[in-house]
């Protein structure tokens, strides 16, 4: 049977990213933000717990930024919202027959967000694969393997999509059928839907 494995952010969810929010709506620059964004998301994307605003709070205070933990999510995750033609596709690829999983990079409270807002991932995949829980960061391969494992699938009968070349490139050194994600319709000819 035919697997297929999306990323989530990017593919599924689509939004601004936050360091382009963080420079038109805050006035704070990239070269600012994203260091501050790569040290946190290190540790986030694989605590088991709600704790990342720790790890943003001194990065807030030394930006100038007084914000809450519910006004900083409250900024960064009411932006996204999800891809009305991915779902669509996803709705179709799993009434056609196909099992369907998410593999994210991800923390506690955005999974959390995504769970209370985005009833989708629930009703169309039979599980969502995020690192924080599983302690696997993609490009790592063992993110791939868990799932592979977990699941009794076969790299050969998978196919993933993701927006990072370089995660690509991992799915693809295990045998996966792996591309790099443009929109719905591409992923659509690609699985020959």
């Amino acid at each position: 049977m035919t697997t297929i494995i999306f990323d989530l952010n990017g593919i599924l969810i689509q939004g601004q990213l936050l360091s382009e929010r963080f420079a038109n709506e805050l006035g704070i620059g990239p070269e600012e933000f994203l260091p501050a964004l790569k040290d946190v998301l290190a540790k986030a994307r694989i605590s088991k717990t709600a704790i990342s605003f720790q790890y943003w709070q001194p990065y807030l205070k030394k930006l100038g930024l007084e914000m809450s933990e519910q006004q900083f999510f409250d900024f960064w995750f009411s932006a996204e919202k999800e891809n009305t033609e991915m779902v669509a596709l996803a709705r179709e690829l799993k009434a056609a027959g196909y099992r369907l999983f998410v593999l994210s990079n991800n923390f506690v409270e955005r999974a959390e967000y995504y769970k209370k807002t985005l009833p989708f991932l629930d009703e169309l995949f039979i599980k969502v694969y995020y690192s924080w829980n599983t302690g696997f960061v993609k490009p790592d391969k063992q993110a791939y393997e868990n799932i592979l494992t977990e699941n009794n699938l076969r790299p050969e009968d998978c196919f993933y999509f993701d927006n990072s070349q370089e995660n690509v490139e991992a799915a693809k050194e295990l045998g996966i059928k792996a591309y790099l994600f443009t929109n719905a319709e591409d992923t659509r000819k690609i699985i020959k839907i």
